[in-house]
């Protein structure tokens, strides 16, 4: 897995990977631009709503919901991502931190309509997964929703498959969704929905 220095790197080249990888459909970017239209179709259903991003990165997603009047706090562990996404947003609330720290206090005492992350919750554990989102729950306002696009699958026995299909280039620090599993540990906390997008990636809703 790449460090905050890795991905300050990757950061100018990280938008032709991920469409490298998306338009051949392969793992793990399969997907990527249904997702991140998907999400912005259904924020969009909110006029001028509060979002927080969770992992932005250039600010893909993000920056076009900046366009449409939404009010964006967004947070990510790579300085130069931040410099390219505040280039797109310049007024947006953009921080620098590791979410896997947890959240910083001036985001955990706001409420939101929308919390969004894509492709960055699967830098975390399952479990640190099911906590970290159990944490957000609050955070929503009253009809608010969570909405993750990430590399996901419908259960571990597709996940493994994936795995085994592509191991020559298997991110073996990356944690990704088995949507049954995930469901079930978040069934106590919410409502938790999944649709897949492609073989190896999909969208959960989650709500209070």
């Amino acid at each position: 897995m790449l460090d905050q220095k890795g991905f300050n790197l990757w950061a100018n080249e990280y938008d032709k990977t991920v469409q490298v990888s998306e338009e051949n459909n392969v793992y793990p970017f399969a997907g990527y631009k249904k997702s991140l239209n998907m999400i912005f179709n259904e924020v969009m259903k909110n006029p001028q709503s509060t979002v927080l991003d969770i992992g932005f990165g250039t600010g893909v997603l993000t920056g076009k919901l900046y366009e449409h009047g939404h009010s964006i706090d967004g947070i990510d562990f790579s300085s130069e991502m931040i410099r390219l996404a505040q280039m797109k947003m310049p007024e947006a609330n953009l921080m620098e931190w590791d979410f896997s720290k947890g959240l910083p206090k001036s985001v955990k005492e706001k409420q939101y309509d929308w919390i969004i992350s894509t492709y960055a919750l699967h830098h975390l554990t399952d479990q640190d997964k099911v906590d970290f989102i159990q944490g957000l729950l609050p955070m929503l306002s009253k009809t608010g929703k969570i909405i993750i696009g990430d590399i996901a699958f419908d259960n571990r026995e597709q996940l493994e498959h994936c795995k085994k299909e592509n191991l020559a280039h298997w991110d073996h620090d990356e944690f990704y969704f088995a949507a049954d599993e995930i469901r079930e540990a978040l069934n106590s906390y919410g409502q938790c929905e999944y649709q897949a997008v492609s073989h190896c990636g999909g969208i959960f809703v989650i709500t209070t």
